[in-house]
């Protein structure tokens, strides 16, 4: 198996002002890709621009479409179409084959689906095909869809256990005060210790604005912790893949701190939607953060049960504050698990294998 790179590409990256597409952007990011697999890596892309796309395509019929989530959807299904065909164009110019994939936040809900959606990427992979992943925008709901692309592509990078994940936007990467300034610098190398992510973004609020570079840094900081090296960058530079696979200094990296389980990685995507929860006291917690030693959720630990879930479901754990400590597969359910707690001596609610801790 070859290197495994996803690449996420934002709107403002692929459209200009008028919402069309802008190919020649999309030619040079796609002559990138194609060089990329013709140096063995696996190339997985993450594409925006649908909505934008299906706004310049839809025109004045956009009109007769009063309600806003219709509207959306209208754009994204006229979008898409032209999308994937400018892209089939210029991946076959290069002798590639691409395969479009729509994704849900309900396919990483449930194990069989993340898993089936797993096959069929690695599947595509495999073949040499390229996957082009995008939200099923003409579908999705508030409660379901993604925060944006960026979480789909981190959640992508997780499934398939990339070796690396670009998020490009139209910005050089993370600035340690306002990109406006010239005292402020682009941050070449992240660290925990020596960066916050509150400061950085109260300090500079980049051209996305405040909200997407917290957002940004949050997907790429778990990410990175999962064993996926990231890199933000500018997609706007002709060159910006080659210069990341070739390890020069450009745009803001994010080392790989870790090398989760396939079970691990599933269970990071599946962190914000589980069945139920346990809070937990705070020996408990304090064990569970410990990093020292190998800790599993045991009954003893867990003040109270909340939420009815099943076996093999998903759950949060929480401390007395409400503060989400990290999620599991739990071994049995809520009867059961209400009936043990407080109680020495029982088997765990939740293996070590299968628990995902958050910072």
């Amino acid at each position: 198996m070859g290197r495994r790179i996803v690449v996420k590409i934002g709107s403002q990256v692929l459209c200009d002002t008028r919402g069309e597409l802008n190919r020649e952007v999309l030619g040079s990011l796609v002559g990138q890709l194609c060089e990329l697999s013709a140096q063995g890596w696996q190339v997985l892309l993450v594409s925006s621009g649908a909505v934008a796309a299906g706004s310049s395509i839809a025109g004045s019929q956009l009109q007769k479409v009063s309600d806003p989530v219709a509207r959306k959807q209208v754009m994204a299904a006229t979008g898409q179409v032209r999308l994937m065909e400018t892209y089939r164009s210029l991946f076959q110019q290069n002798g590639l084959t691409i395969a479009q994939v729509l994704a849900s936040k309900s396919d990483f809900q449930t194990r069989r689906h993340y898993l089936n959606m797993r096959g069929c990427i690695e599947a595509l992979l495999t073949a040499g095909i390229v996957p082009i992943v995008n939200e099923n925008d003409v579908v999705a709901i508030t409660e379901l869809m993604f925060t944006d692309n960026d979480e789909l592509a981190g959640l992508l990078a997780g499934m398939v256990k990339a070796d690396l994940l670009c998020l490009l936007s139209t910005v050089p990467g993370v600035f340690d005060g306002d990109p406006e300034h010239s005292e402020s610098d682009c941050i070449a190398t992240w660290d925990d210790d020596r960066h916050q992510i509150e400061e950085v973004v109260l300090r500079g609020t980049s051209v996305l604005g405040r909200g997407g570079m917290h957002s940004k840094l949050a997907i790429a900081r778990k990410t990175a912790r999962l064993g996926t090296e990231v890199v933000i960058a500018d997609g706007s530079d002709p060159d910006i893949l080659v210069k990341i696979t070739g390890e020069q200094v450009t745009g803001t990296r994010f080392p790989a701190l870790g090398d989760a389980s396939p079970a691990k990685r599933w269970l990071a995507s599946a962190d914000d939607h589980a069945a139920g929860h346990v809070i937990v006291n705070a020996g408990a917690e304090d064990a569970l953060r410990d990093s020292s030693h190998l800790a599993s959720l045991l009954p003893v630990g867990i003040e109270s049960v909340e939420g009815s879930f099943n076996q093999g479901d998903v759950i949060q754990i929480r401390n007395a504050n409400g503060d989400v400590l990290g999620c599991g597969r739990a071994r049995y359910n809520h009867v059961e698990a209400d009936s043990l707690k407080g109680k020495r001596g029982q088997k765990a609610l939740i293996h070590y294998d299968y628990l995902y801790l958050v910072e």
